[in-house]
């Protein structure tokens, strides 16, 4: 929301303002000692097993170069959980289906 400034000596305060902010020097290789830290921080640090197994686990598994492969055993592990289901269930109902034909009278 802009507002129009009535007063002209609120826009002069505004400019002694922003000239008067001063910004101190940059100690001197400021970036080169940035990315140095930048490149000798280990990112694939596991935290210790002591703390949480769970959480360190979840560090290692989502790392990028397994999160892909993470994935793919999840689903395969969900398509057989799946297959296995239905396989119990095909076979319940041909066991209630034999039952019925057998001895519909036993089910009541």
């Amino acid at each position: 929301m802009n507002q129009k400034n009535l007063n002209p000596d609120e826009a002069r305060l505004g400019e002694l303002l922003r000239e008067a902010r001063v910004t101190p020097p940059l100690p001197p290789r400021f970036q080169q000692n940035v990315w140095r830290r930048i490149e000798n921080e280990n990112p694939r640090r596991i935290p210790s097993l002591g703390a949480n197994w769970l959480d360190a686990f979840a560090v290692w598994i989502l790392q990028p170069r397994l999160a892909l492969a993470a994935a793919a055993v999840l689903v395969l592990m969900g398509v057989g959980l799946g297959w296995n289901n239905g396989q119990q269930l095909a076979q319940d109902a041909a066991q209630n289906r034999y039952l019925a034909a057998v001895a519909p009278s036993a089910l009541h």
